[in-house]
């Protein structure tokens, strides 16, 4: 039986894999388990529970919190938001737990259900397994000890949270963005208001699409997967920029006033030489993945500023950055960590911080994202495998070592299974692009016969 948390929490289809019995059980265990390691302290415990947009997510947070009040548990509702809106709400509310359900930039029909601890952050593995151990105990039968009376917990719904996440992303901007035109995309996802909402207040003219979801409509040829209308719009309207976030908006990638891509990569480069002029860099030094381009590694270099990488997952990148006390972190695919103001990745803050480095500057963004030029990179997702064995074939590890040898010092090779997805992701980066979609083809052919 596999593990049930991956890399960013609970996920699967809703009402198949994930079940409100699921999200009802989850909950209670958290609550059970949060308690007996003394994050509670002896007080009536509070927790902040958030959703995205999906229609499933509506009978998901009935069971949630279900589960929390049934626990003893006092709950805010605060209706569909981001997921680092649910974060920071956690630690400015001092609430003891936070939970939020969103498959993030997953097709509609899926779901998640994510924990945030007391302060905001994201769980420790160790108290994951528990969780997972406590609800896999009852829910073969042993029964929960549960409160009465006055002993169960109220529900109401926290309203202020939508005023008071758009005003915190306000006000840590270094500046405003008088003179900036900005495209939004939602992905008809948790930041169709809040975005647009704090680019305007901040000053920026503000065009939207994406922007209107129906429950059925999030990540729907929209959002930072997919570009193409962003890209449009921001050319159409002659804007200065253009931010895509995904269905919960703990990412962002951007779109220069030509309509072309700027990625976590480039988007990481800009804020982390701001931050240096700015002097805010803490050590000099960003943390990326080991998926981040080779030509952000000499970016970096060139100017003189340090990089730490980590293992894929912004989980990872944000413990390095907690054991170094460094102040900026992220991943390629838009997860941008700005630790001096937010506990996990924020997608509206970091379009936000992007657009006030050009309104600083006065600097189009496409000059701004030059420092970096990336080497091509080629990533194909292999479904339909078994991704439990790709770090243990060696058949595969034979395949990758002959792949290194003819890329050579010019390019390299990762194979890993997803976190959050039932796939394996091929990457290659080579200097010529047309070897790395060879090599990479040859590798994903290989991983579909070798575990297929």
């Amino acid at each position: 039986m596999g593990r049930l948390f991956g890399t960013d929490g609970v996920r699967g289809v809703a009402n198949a894999d994930l079940t409100a019995e699921m999200a009802l059980g989850l909950s209670v265990a958290a609550a059970h388990v949060l308690a007996e390691a003394g994050t509670f302290k002896g007080h009536r415990p509070v927790a902040v529970v958030g959703r995205d947009p999906r229609a499933s997510g509506e009978f998901l947070e009935a069971a949630v919190v279900a589960g929390l009040a049934s626990a003893g548990v006092d709950v805010l509702r605060v209706g569909v938001l981001p997921t680092p809106a649910v974060a920071y709400l956690t630690g400015a509310l001092g609430a003891d737990l936070g939970v939020m359900l969103s498959a993030s930039h997953n097709p509609m029909p899926d779901n998640g259900v994510k924990f945030f601890a007391r302060g905001g952050h994201k769980l420790a593995d160790e108290l994951e397994d528990r969780i997972e151990r406590t609800y896999r105990e009852h829910a073969s039968g042993e029964p929960w000890d549960r409160p009465t009376g006055a002993g169960v917990g109220r529900v109401r719904e926290y309203d202020e949270g939508f005023d008071k996440y758009v005003a915190h992303l306000v006000g840590v901007l270094p500046n405003r963005l008088d003179g900036l035109r900005v495209v939004i995309d939602g992905a008809h996802g948790a930041a169709a208001r809040v975005s647009p909402e704090a680019f305007a207040r901040a000053g920026a003219e503000v065009i939207t699409i994406a922007t209107e979801p129906d429950g059925l409509n999030i990540n729907d040829g929209c959002g930072s997967t997919h570009l193409a209308g962003l890209r449009a719009a921001v050319v159409e309207h002659g804007a200065d920029l253009g931010v895509a976030h995904d269905g919960d908006a703990d990412r962002c990638l951007a779109v220069d006033a030509a309509g072309e891509e700027i990625d976590g990569d480039q988007i990481l480069s800009v804020l982390a030489l701001g931050m240096k002029d700015a002097g805010t860099l803490r050590g000099n030094t960003v943390v990326a993945t080991v998926m981040s381009n080779l030509g952000f590694k000499l970016a970096m270099e060139r100017e003189g500023v340090e990089l730490l990488q980590t293992a894929v997952g912004d989980r990872y990148v944000l413990e390095e950055m907690k054991r170094g006390g460094y102040s900026l972190g992220g991943e390629q695919s838009g997860h941008v960590i700005a630790l001096d103001h937010a506990t996990t990745g924020d997608g509206t803050l970091t379009g936000l911080m992007l657009a006030a480095r050009v309104a600083a500057t006065g600097r189009p963004l496409a000059e701004l994202a030059g420092v970096m030029r990336r080497l091509p990179q080629v990533l194909v997702n292999v479904r339909d495998v078994d991704k439990t064995r790709v770090s243990s074939s060696a058949r595969l590890a034979t395949a990758v070592n002959e792949a290194e040898k003819e890329l050579g010092e010019t390019g390299r090779v990762l194979l890993r299974s997803s976190g959050t997805e039932p796939l394996v992701r091929v990457m290659v980066e080579a200097a010529e692009e047309e070897q790395a979609c060879a090599v990479a083809q040859r590798l994903a052919d290989e991983v579909k016969s070798a575990l297929g």
